[in-house]
């Protein structure tokens, strides 16, 4: 059996999830917009989404399973779809500095 850790979609986006269109490809999935709810073990995200099924923890359209090797995938109406998560890009605050000033070297003098 495999472990699995399930990524509720917070109910805000939900609404939002349900209504935009089916992508190709992985999802882009922000992890501001989900929660993790605990883990279960199962043979795969299919076996995990029928033991769940019918229970107060079943998954919903739009949640996300990650396995144990980081596999992420994502409960569309079609199934599970590859999902990745996007991470904010890390400023480290040298953005705005200007470039460093060196004395300027001409063109044929030695450096």
């Amino acid at each position: 059996m495999a472990a699995f850790r399930i990524y509720r979609l917070r109910e805000q986006q939900r609404q939002q999830f349900r209504w935009a269109p089916h992508t190709i490809g992985a999802t882009q999935v922000k992890p501001k917009d989900y929660e993790e709810a605990g883990g279960a073990e199962a043979e795969n995200t299919y076996a995990l989404w029928a033991a769940l099924k019918g229970t107060p923890e079943e998954l919903l359209v739009g949640d996300l399973v990650e396995g144990s090797g980081g596999d992420l995938r994502i409960y569309k109406y079609v199934g599970f779809e590859e999902a990745r998560w996007v991470l904010p890009e890390v400023k480290t605050g040298l953005e705005s500095v200007p470039l460093a000033a060196g004395p300027s070297v001409e063109a044929g003098s030695p450096a």
